[in-house]
């Protein structure tokens, strides 16, 4: 008889004989291009055309190129294919996979937490490109306007007369006695936002705002209900269609008068500002961002591949692509500040507020001066609406997964209840972002939601699968998947570079931590504590649930903790061929090729789950070979 596997009878029923899932229980992406779109939707997305840019503008320009590049290759890269390997192994959400090593679970928890939290804002900004969108369908652009009553006596306009460009003030006169202020950047803070002076003035709730942000949620819920199937489809588009409006808006840009001036500051480095912590710790949050790194979206997306998906080609391709497109935006946006900064004659360090402002303010002054304004603002907006659903997407399926993935004999046949009580929440907890403290309130949530939090997460993620259980079996791991090890220069990150990094960057980031701010708005106490209550409250959730996983365990705290580390007994692939397959792997190594009676004690080298009779998937599979271990100290010798 074979041994009985705890939840994997859930999920590890064969493909069907049509050729459709491999994992018919749990689903698969139809085909390869699917999890590819999906990847590169959910890293290439509003951070690239919103954060990047911002964390360049704050940073020194091109300072801050240099440390996101090695923090690319010594940190993001390898933990982009070590979270993708992960998953695509286990087949699991991002909580129950940690079957590998229980005492860690509390890792899913945070990442879900951090995911959750990141979708409660991040699609409020969805909200604000529907606004945008909807403000597009007429003739004349209203945020080149400079007569309405958003407007102040500083608004400036700039547009051709004769050929050239002039700046005029709302009476049509030349001004220059007072600070001009574009106006691209009035309609964003006094129409869209109508910001008020701090945190603590709330308002009401804007019904405007309140509808799109409803529209938003109805989107992602119809998206997400039939789960990857349809999800996988969507992405054909809206991982595609916004690499046409970044190259048109690359040409336009660069040809604007003054565009040298933005990109001078983007591409020469101020190299003193190499010498602070904060450039290098924003430099790796944002890899950590961009790339998806520690939300559990990684490992959720991978989950849905088929067992022999080539991840390592994978990771490559998402994370060069991602990286690719931050920094090509960046040429993008900082060639229109340079002509922004040219027509207001203000130093290009002064012409946006830091932010998404600067996703809200520069772009639509660009579109502005293209011809057909019109159509390229709603162009250019939907390109924000899809770039901006992919890693809504992405996110959102994360918390889901995690919570049916839990419980899958009694969700996963109510899924569409899940998903559509998981919107109505997520909508209500971002309603008071939709007043005039708004912007305030999104601004605690990403400086702290999804900060120091990423790192700790990754580098508890790092000392489970390379240091608990094991460098040496994650990597046979992977070739029990791809049929090849992974490249030494994986290995050595994985083991040394990339946590030593890690836990360098988040130190020097304690030491000299800042509290959050908005353009020259400090934020009371009240707040701050609030905000680092939201960061840590993911961090917290590691040793309070490793705490809980060893009390569980029986023996003494010693016995206790190695019990609550080593691997589950349905710790594996989901599908039984896949779980001999890496048996086969893992025995290779020892060169075990001989009649059960023969052979040799090796199993106390070998993934503690697969090595006694009762944690076996199965017993009555024939294969050429053998192996023995241990089990309360007698020698038990099992057949595969």
């Amino acid at each position: 008889m074979g041994c009985k596997i705890g939840k994997r009878n859930e999920v590890s029923q064969p493909a069907s004989a049509d050729g459709g899932d491999e994992n018919a229980d749990r689903g698969n992406w139809t085909g390869k291009l699917d999890f590819l779109l999906s990847g590169l939707g959910f890293a290439i997305g509003l951070g690239n055309v919103w954060r990047f840019p911002y964390l360049c503008y704050r940073n020194g320009g091109g300072a801050f190129l240099i440390p996101y590049v090695i923090m690319l290759g010594c940190a993001g890269l390898p933990l982009f294919f070590m979270e993708l390997s992960f998953g695509q192994f286990a087949s699991l959400g991002p909580i129950t996979i940690w079957n590998i090593s229980p005492i860690f679970k509390g890792v899913g928890y945070a990442m879900v937490v951090v995911s959750a939290l990141v979708c409660i804002y991040y699609n409020v900004i969805i909200a604000w490109a529907l606004y945008y969108l909807f403000a597009s369908f007429t003739n004349v652009l209203p945020w080149t306007l400079c007569n309405q009553w958003w407007n102040t006596d500083q608004c400036g306009k700039t547009f051709g007369v004769n050929g050239t460009n002039v700046t005029l003030g709302v009476n049509g006169t030349n001004t220059t006695d007072f600070t001009r202020v574009s106006a691209s950047h009035e309609f964003w803070t006094h129409k869209v936002l109508q910001l008020s002076s701090g945190i603590d003035k709330m308002g009401t709730v804007r019904w405007d705002l309140a509808l799109c942000l409803l529209l938003a949620w109805i989107i992602v819920g119809a998206c997400l209900i039939k789960g990857v199937k349809s999800s996988g489809k969507v992405v054909y588009f809206t991982a595609t269609f916004p690499f046409v409006v970044l190259f048109i808006l690359f040409f336009r840009g660069v040809t604007l008068e003054g565009a040298e001036r933005g990109i001078r500051f983007y591409i020469i480095p101020e190299w003193s500002r190499l010498a602070e912590s904060k450039v290098w710790g924003d430099a790796a949050i944002q890899i950590f961002y961009s790339l998806g790194l520690a939300f559990g979206s990684l490992a959720t997306l991978s989950s849905y591949n088929k067992f022999h998906n080539n991840v390592m080609r994978d990771a490559l391709i998402i994370a060069v692509g991602n990286c690719f497109t931050s920094i090509f935006s960046g040429f993008v946006i900082f060639s229109i500040i340079g002509h922004m900064s040219f027509m207001l004659d203000v130093p290009v360090d002064k012409v946006a507020d830091e932010g998404p402002g600067l996703a809200f303010v520069a772009y639509p002054e660009a579109i502005s001066l293209l011809p057909i304004s019109t159509l390229w603002a709603i162009l250019f907006f939907l390109m924000l609406l899809t770039l901006g659903l992919d890693s809504q997407f992405a996110m959102m399926e994360t918390v889901i997964t995690a919570v049916i993935d839990e419980y899958p004999e009694y969700l996963r046949p109510k899924k569409s209840i899940v998903v559509l009580g998981l919107c109505v929440i997520g909508y209500l907890l971002a309603l008071p972002q939709t007043t005039s403290a708004g912007m305030y309130w999104l601004q605690l949530l990403d400086w702290y939601s999804a900060g120091f939090s990423l790192m700790v997460i990754s580098l508890c993620l790092t000392i489970a699968i390379q240091y608990v259980y094991g460098m040496k079996r994650f990597s046979k791991d992977i070739k029990t998947m791809l049929g090849f090890e992974p490249p030494i220069y994986f290995k050595v990150c994985w083991v040394a570079i990339t946590p030593a990094l890690l836990l360098f960057i988040l130190i020097f980031n304690i030491v000299q931590f800042n509290p959050v701010t908005y353009g020259d708005y400090e934020y009371p106490n009240w707040a701050e504590i609030m905000g680092l209550l939201m960061g840590l409250s993911s961090c917290l959730l590691i040793p309070l649930v490793a705490i809980i996983q060893v009390c569980r365990q029986k023996g003494s705290l010693l016995e206790r903790i190695k019990a609550a580390a080593q691997p589950s007994p349905d710790w594996g692939p989901a599908l039984e061929d896949h779980r001999q397959e890496m048996m086969k792997v893992y025995a290779g190594k020892y060169g075990v090729e001989v009649p059960l009676e023969g052979a040799p004690n090796k199993g106390a080298d070998l993934p503690p789950d697969y090595t006694t009779a009762t944690t076996l998937p199965r017993n009555d599979i024939n294969v050429p070979f053998s192996v023995a271990g241990q089990m309360n100290g007698l020698p038990v010798v099992t057949k595969l």
